[in-house]
């Protein structure tokens, strides 16, 4: 057998097994472990793998960083008075905006990995096994004693639209900056990151410099005005902002009552150091950066059930795009294309009463046609 054969032998058992041990290769092909090791330093200065598990270049996950809660929704039967008993629905589900982004990619059809905090009870368990059986790695996880999985309760009315939302996420403060870097390997191998802003800034800050220094695309998704706060002052390395309008107005410092001072407000953030900016508007749809533009891009009409989740599949959609088109380095047109696959998934999230669609499939933003 061929030096070049054992080595393309030992490239096709890692590609059936990208997490097996140089021993167990050593013992499948008949090799000593030291020819293993030498044959897999060849692979990976080849770049034919991506280092520690031997990530393969086409199947590179999105790794989503950020909350994964126990979502309740308790939804009005009539209109709402307050400071008062109010008849009402409850339900419950698997929540938090990271999570949520990591489950819309998963059932797209995206490897995905979640790197979240959980507490030591039974909802965190429920979550992360929730998580793996649609195929989310868990793995890199905090698992923390002492402490509650994060919650995040909503109050919707009769219309499905959110009156208040009260948050317990104090756990993700322990998502601290050696969390980051002693997930380095898997971070680095990633096709994009995708992060929220429930991490704290010093968290956010280290992505952005690992984003600068693998040069793996960093998204930054909003998740609240308050929690602007955990925006760092230099953007550098951020490839794209997604934000809300009143984010958008935190981070400015200043009311913005009208698209022209929100397209002012963009230039600024971007002069930051982000690549690009998407704010949402709700029914009025998004504004997205475009080279030197600011496209404004009409939202379709929706039937809204429920409101929770849609803006978390605006970003899955708009995160599968990038990474299915190759466009992370690309031009304006890829990321007005994603954004226009976002305000479709959107759409059908506010259809329905989950907080992703169930529905979805590989196939679902192949056009923009809805799904069947």
């Amino acid at each position: 057998m061929t030096e070049s054969s054992k080595k393309q032998q030992l490239y096709e058992a890692i590609r059936a097994n990208p997490f097996i041990s140089q021993q167990d290769l050593a013992n499948q092909l008949g090799l000593s472990r030291s020819a293993v090791a030498g044959y897999i330093a060849g692979l990976i200065r080849e770049r034919r793998l991506l280092g520690r598990a031997y990530v393969l270049p086409d199947h590179r996950p999105v790794v989503c960083v950020g909350a994964a809660n126990l979502d309740r929704k308790l939804r009005s039967t009539d209109a709402l008075a307050l400071r008062t008993s109010n008849p009402a629905s409850q339900s419950e589900s698997f929540g938090g905006v990271a999570r949520n982004i990591a489950e819309n990619l998963a059932r797209l059809g995206t490897t995905v990995a979640l790197l979240t905090a959980i507490g030591a009870d039974t909802s965190g368990a429920a979550l992360l096994a929730h998580a793996e059986s649609l195929g989310i790695d868990v793995r890199g996880a905090l698992r923390l004693d002492g402490c509650c999985s994060g919650t995040y309760t909503a109050v919707l009315d009769r219309d499905g639209e959110m009156v208040v939302a009260l948050a317990d996420m104090a756990l993700y403060d322990r998502m601290d900056p050696a969390f980051v870097d002693a997930r380095q390997a898997q971070l680095a191998g990633a096709a994009l990151v995708v992060a929220d802003l429930n991490l704290p800034r010093d968290t956010v800050a280290a992505l952005a410099h690992q984003a600068r220094r693998n040069g793996t695309p960093l998204v930054l998704v909003a998740v609240s005005e308050p929690k602007m706060a955990r925006l760092p002052d230099d953007l550098s390395g951020v490839r794209l902002l997604i934000l809300n309008a009143g984010e958008l107005a935190a981070r400015a410092g200043r009311p913005l009552p009208d698209d022209d001072a929100l397209k002012a407000a963009m230039r600024e953030v971007r002069a930051q150091g982000a690549r690009d900016l998407v704010v949402t508007r709700g029914a009025r749809g998004v504004l997205v950066t475009a080279g030197n533009d600011i496209v404004d891009l009409p939202a379709p009409p929706a039937d809204v059930v429920d409101v929770t989740g849609a803006g978390d599949a605006f970003a899955a959609a708009v995160c599968w795009s990038l990474v299915q088109d190759n466009s992370n380095n690309g031009g304006a047109e890829d990321l007005v294309l994603a954004c226009r696959r976002g305000l479709h998934l959107s759409a059908l999230t506010l259809g329905v009463p989950e907080t992703v669609h169930p529905g979805l499939g590989p196939d679902s933003l192949a056009t923009e046609h809805p799904l069947q």
